[in-house]
């Protein structure tokens, strides 16, 4: 598969670069712009691998005989992802691999945005503790909580076996009903906010998704309600979010995603009641050393078998080359 041409990132994950590398002939691209692939070889560019986003729509149509992007994430720009596969592109991502390591991200969050641990080192470290005496009894906490998990897929499971070991009770909301799991079900997620404190937020950044956790679903949570985020921050209305942290229509929130990221409203940085992460939800050396190595299994088997490992739901009628 010497021969066979895929484009990638210049700063990429750096297993899935060294895999990549080792089995195509790779060419890496410095940022996504199509002035930057020679146009004597936009034609022999058959695979892409990469973070998908908006950005890398005109490389995508700068390429004419692309057949496969794979996908650095298990979560995927909805926008390029549906342009290329209308295209005739199957589009993979990495789905299981990272599931635990997300779902330790979500319940860290959560209690860290109920108990103020980063506040209460940082009181610490300051040294306040000697100087002002002991940190504030938190007003908040995860004792007798009722969590709703909006996306009850593999990630939402596993947030839920976590919490439902630390004595909380779940329910959830999702497209349609669990057939694996006795937690309730609620046909809405504005009937499964009004039922739960604590929402967390599992789907996918997809259009049917946006800002579908809006000022209504906030005031729904409830004034002793908690919202965290682990999926995408499409997905929630970030200017009725930060109205609702303000007026205290809502207790608190934990982000690891945002809408326009990596800017971060300044509204949201300058609040106490949120916890902030820099989308980490699956950022360690171990979980993202076996998504690059599904990045470069699924080149690999689409050009050696003509088949993908994990095409995204929308490209599963392209998972296999015709005529396999």
């Amino acid at each position: 598969m010497k021969t066979l041409r895929v484009a990638m990132p210049a700063a990429f994950d750096p297993r899935a670069r060294d895999r990549i590398a080792g089995e195509f002939d790779a060419l890496t691209l410095e940022r996504p712009d199509p002035a930057l692939v020679p146009a004597e070889l936009r034609e022999s560019i058959r695979g892409l691998a990469a973070g998908l986003s908006p950005d890398w729509i005109p490389v995508i149509d700068a390429l004419p005989s692309l057949e496969i992007i794979a996908n650095f994430g298990v979560g995927y720009d909805p926008k390029s992802s549906l342009h290329a596969i209308e295209r005739g592109i199957v589009v993979t991502h990495t789905p299981g691999v990272l599931d635990e390591e997300v779902a330790d991200t979500a319940v860290a969050l959560l209690l860290n945005t109920v108990r103020e641990f980063y506040s209460a080192e940082e009181w610490l470290r300051q040294g306040r503790w000697t100087g002002e005496g002991n940190y504030r009894l938190t007003p908040l906490t995860l004792r007798d909580r009722t969590v709703g998990i909006y996306g009850l897929g593999r990630i939402g499971k596993a947030i839920a076996r976590r919490l439902e070991a630390f004595g909380l009770s779940i329910r959830y909301h999702n497209r349609s009903r669990a057939t694996d799991v006795a937690y309730p079900y609620h046909d809405t997620l504005l009937d499964l906010a009004e039922a739960v404190d604590t929402l967390v937020c599992v789907v996918p950044g997809t259009p049917e998704t946006r800002h579908t956790v809006n000022a209504q679903v906030l005031e729904a949570l409830g004034p002793n309600g908690v919202l965290v985020n682990i999926g995408r921050g499409t997905v929630i209305d970030e200017a009725a979010l930060v109205a609702a942290l303000s007026k205290g229509t809502i207790a608190g929130a934990g982000l690891d995603v945002f809408e326009n990221e990596p800017d971060v409203p300044e509204e949201l940085i300058a609040m106490r009641n949120v916890c902030l992460l820099p989308h980490v939800g699956s950022a360690s050396v171990h979980t993202r050393g076996l998504m690059g190595d599904l990045v470069a299994d699924n080149l690999v088997s689409w050009f050696s078998k003509g088949e993908t490992l994990t095409a995204v739901p929308e490209a599963r009628h392209l998972a296999k080359r015709s005529g396999r």
